[in-house]
C-alpha cells in the first residue's frame, strides 16, 4: 500500500510546467508564473533515502551507484513527479583520473570524517617558496594527465564518440582563497598577506597561472568541436573567502577571478560565471559584484535583499539553510521558502531560484523537497 503524501493541494504536473517557464532567461523571464525551483539533488542523497549501504561522499562502485540512482528516481517520481538523477555514468567517471589543482601545489586529498579534505605539510614561508619554485617550472600537462590518458581517451572516443568535458576537469574548481588556505593554512595565509605580501602575491599568481593552464589543457583534450558546441562557463567554490577582509580579498583573490573570467568567460551573458561560497561573506559583495556573475550561491545568512543591492541581474540560488533541510522539519522549511519568495516579490525582481545555500546533504528526504515545491506553488506565484 502506497504511503499517502502530504500537501495534496500541490499540483505536481502544473508545478513542473510552470517551473520550465520560470527557468527561462536565467530565471529572469518576465512572464514567469512562479519563483524557479533549483534544489540540487546528488548521488550522496540516495543512501539515507533508500537506507542502503555505502559511503555518501566516498568511492562507491559505479554500477552500484547507477542502480541506487535508478531506485532513487523511481521513488522520486512518485513523490516529486520527476527523476532528478542521471542514470548514466558521469563523463569524468569514464576517463582515467587526472590530478587535481591541490595536488599541483603539493597537497593531498585525505578522506576522513565522511569528507575529502585537501591538506599539506607546507607550513613555513621557506616551504612555500620551495613549492612555488617547483610549480613555476612544472610541465603541468605531464603532471596532471596519467600515463594511460592518451590510450584511454582514444579508446573511449572510438567506442562511444565521447571526449572529456572541460566542466568536470578544469572549470569547476576550489576557489583561490580556499585553495591557498587548504595548502598553507587559514591563519598562515592571512599572516603571509600582511607580513610577506610579495610572497603572497607570488602564491596567488601561481594559483592564477595554474587555473589558466587547466583551462587550456582541458579545452585541448575536449577537442575543438566540443568546445564550439557548448558555451562552457566557469565555477568557483570558495567557502574560505569569508576569512578575508574586503581589502585583502580585493588585493589577492579578486585578480584571480577577474583574470579567469576574462580569459574563459568574456561575455557573462553567454558564458556562465558562477561562485558558490556557503559562508557569511556579505562584506565582500561590493567587490564580487564587479565580476558580473551569472549566478551565485552564498551562505544561509546572505539573503536575497543583501545580494540584490549589489547584483541586480545575477541569479541567486538559495537561500535555504542546508542544516535545516537535513532536519526535515517541513514547516520550518516552508517558512524559509515563503520568506525568500515574499522577499523576491517585495523587491519586484525575478532571478531567484530556490535552492540550498550550500549542499543538499544525505538525509534530506524527498518529502522535504515536495514541501519546498508546495511552498513555491503557494507563496511564490508572481
Amino acid at each position: 500500500m502506497e504511503e499517502k503524501l502530504r500537501y495534496p493541494d500541490l499540483d505536481v504536473e502544473q508545478f513542473w510546467k510552470d517551473d520550465a517557464i520560470a527557468q527561462k532567461d536565467n530565471c529572469f523571464y518576465e512572464g514567469a508564473p512562479q519563483v524557479a525551483f533549483g534544489v540540487g539533488l546528488w548521488d550522496e542523497d540516495v543512501f539515507a533515502e533508500l537506507n542502503v549501504p555505502g559511503d555518501p561522499m566516498g568511492e562507491n562502485p559505479p554500477e552500484l551507484m547507477r542502480e541506487y540512482r535508478c531506485r532513487y528516481n523511481d521513488k522520486a517520481e512518485k513523490i516529486i513527479g520527476k527523476r532528478p538523477l542521471s542514470e548514466e555514468l558521469r563523463n569524468d567517471q569514464k576517463f582515467p583520473k587526472i590530478r587535481l589543482h591541490g595536488e599541483v601545489f603539493g597537497g593531498e586529498y585525505v578522506y576522513k570524517s565522511g569528507m575529502y579534505w585537501l591538506e599539506s605539510d607546507i607550513k613555513t614561508p621557506q616551504a612555500l617558496e620551495k613549492m612555488l619554485d617547483r610549480v613555476e617550472k612544472m610541465n603541468l600537462r605531464e603532471f596532471i594527465l596519467p600515463a594511460n590518458w592518451e590510450s584511454e581517451k582514444k579508446r573511449i572516443f572510438e567506442e562511444t564518440g565521447e571526449r572529456p568535458w572541460p566542466y568536470f576537469y578544469g572549470r569547476r574548481v576550489r576557489g583561490p582563497v580556499t585553495l591557498a588556505m587548504s595548502i598553507y593554512g587559514v591563519e598562515n595565509t592571512i599572516f603571509l598577506m600582511y607580513d610577506e605580501p610579495e610572497l603572497a602575491h607570488r602564491f596567488f599568481q601561481a594559483i592564477s597561472d595554474v587555473l589558466i593552464g587547466y583551462i587550456d589543457i582541458t579545452a585541448q583534450e575536449a577537442g575543438e568541436a566540443l568546445m564550439q558546441s557548448r558555451e562552457w562557463g566557469y565555477r568557483f567554490n570558495d567557502d574560505n573567502c569569508c576569512m578575508l577582509t574586503p581589502e585583502l580579498y580585493e588585493e589577492f583573490a579578486y585578480p584571480v577571478l577577474k583574470r579567469v573570467f576574462e580569459y574563459v568567460c568574456p561575455d557573462p551573458q553567454k558564458n556562465f560565471r558562477y561562485q558558490h561560497s556557503d559562508s557569511e561573506m556579505s562584506h565582500l559583495l561590493p567587490i564580487l559584484a564587479r565580476l558580473d556573475f551569472s549566478a551565485v550561491n552564498f551562505g544561509p545568512t546572505v539573503l536575497l535583499d543583501k545580494i540584490r543591492k549589489h547584483m541586480p541581474r545575477t541569479r541567486v540560488d538559495g537561500c535555504l539553510d542546508p542544516m535545516l533541510l537535513l532536519t526535515n522539519d517541513e514547516e520550518a522549511v516552508i517558512a524559509q521558502v515563503r520568506r525568500d519568495c515574499e522577499m523576491a516579490k517585495a523587491l519586484g525582481t525575478k532571478g531567484l531560484r530556490i535552492d540550498a545555500a550550500g549542499s543538499v546533504n544525505n538525509g534530506t528526504k524527498l518529502t522535504t523537497v515536495r514541501a519546498i515545491m508546495y511552498a513555491i506553488q503557494k507563496y511564490g506565484r508572481y
